[in-house]
């Protein structure tokens, strides 16, 4: 990804950091108010950030995938309700419960990208069509199965997963007696730790997202096999020539790209809120895809685009903190809605190549005919 990208990157999560702390800074210390921000934006890009790496293995191998949406909303509610059935049905402690419900919706997820792949690549349908099939019927498989289950009422189980410890957390070593001697009387420097430490305790979706974002960039750009995904996105018959399966490598791809939107569909109900609602996805997996093309189909262009989407995100979030001290000029920051509507007015200036054009892959969207 080129530098203007991540300048404007930059400036977008500037901006949007800069009006919260603006907004909080009488009521909570800047640095406070910073990684309140930022780890918020860790937490709620995970699900982004592991839509749009979906994205960019289906599409460097030569599919589109828009049917994101619909994976992750399978997902979520195949891996709650497994979750919830081992939990409160056989009585299986919290974490095993979690672990399987989130290998299922890892599953399910695979399972719609099979039906992606079966239509696609198989049978050739175009593959935008392929795409909103499985957000259709995601749609309604979800809503029917919650409908006669449970009378479209969520059911909760006992919890989400925990937070992993934070760098600097006491449960690694004591942070107090490590940095109060170096603060005088160490009240506002420890606060200041602590503060930090927020930002690196996360859950493990989120921290498993972020290792997979440079795993995924190494596994395309420094491996064959990575060479070979890219080039039956880039000119499949000539991969054909020398003896690479094109339908193959594009099936593989595109499960893979399945497994990831179910990862990311198992955070919405396995590690933000224990129950589901229809359409709780709420439009995630088409801003996944906005961050893969802002991202140029790259991993980490992805993630930092992700990233600005979090952030904008997080700014609805930790304004609701500070509403009180809004300025009166600026009273309609007040509304929920105002403020929620950033990410998708973000969503459609990038797709408007506001930052410049993006090359997609040659192949993207073509079926291949031997």
């Amino acid at each position: 990804m080129d530098w203007k990208r991540f300048g404007f990157i930059a400036l977008i999560i500037t901006v949007l950091f800069g009006a919260v702390v603006a907004v909080g800074q009488e009521q909570q210390r800047p640095l406070l108010i910073i990684t309140s921000m930022l780890a918020t934006t860790i937490s709620v890009a995970t699900p982004l950030t592991l839509g749009a790496l979906s994205g960019v293995f289906c599409e460097r191998s030569g599919v589109v995938n828009i049917g994101i949406e619909g994976m992750m909303l399978s997902s979520a509610f195949f891996g709650w309700f497994t979750a919830m059935y081992l939990s409160n049905i056989y009585d299986w402690a919290l974490m095993p419960s979690i672990i399987t419900g989130a290998i299922v919706a890892v599953l399910a997820g695979a399972l719609m990208g099979l039906l992606l792949g079966w239509l696609s690549i198989t049978f050739k349908v175009d593959q935008i069509i392929g795409g909103t099939v499985i957000n259709i019927l995601a749609v309604g498989l979800t809503g029917f199965l919650n409908r006669q289950l449970f009378f479209g009422k969520s059911s909760l189980f006992q919890g989400t997963v925990p937070s992993s410890p934070g760098v600097f957390s006491a449960a690694h070593f004591p942070i107090n007696e490590i940095f109060s001697p170096l603060c005088g009387s160490g009240a506002l420097c420890l606060e200041d730790v602590n503060a930090i430490n927020r930002v690196f305790d996360q859950k493990p979706i989120a921290l498993l997202a972020i290792a997979l974002v440079f795993v995924a960039h190494y596994v395309l750009f420094k491996t064959r096999w990575g060479l070979r995904t890219r080039a039956v996105g880039e000119h499949p018959k000539a991969a054909d020539t020398v003896g690479i399966n094109v339908e193959r490598m594009r099936y593989v791809n595109v499960l893979i790209g399945g497994m990831l939107a179910g990862l990311g569909g198992a955070y919405f109900t396995l590690e933000s809120i224990p129950s589901f609602e229809p359409l709780m996805t709420n439009g995630r997996g088409f801003i996944s895809l906005a961050a893969m093309i802002f991202g140029n189909w790259t991993p980490i262009g992805a993630w930092a685009a992700a990233l600005v989407f979090g952030a904008s995100q997080a700014l609805q979030i930790n304004m609701q903190l500070f509403r009180d001290s809004i300025p009166e000029q600026w009273a309609f920051l007040q509304q929920s809605y105002v403020v929620g509507l950033t990410p998708y007015i973000l969503t459609m200036l990038i797709l408007t190549g506001i930052i410049g054009k993006t090359t997609p892959p040659a192949a993207d969207g073509t079926p291949y005919e031997k």
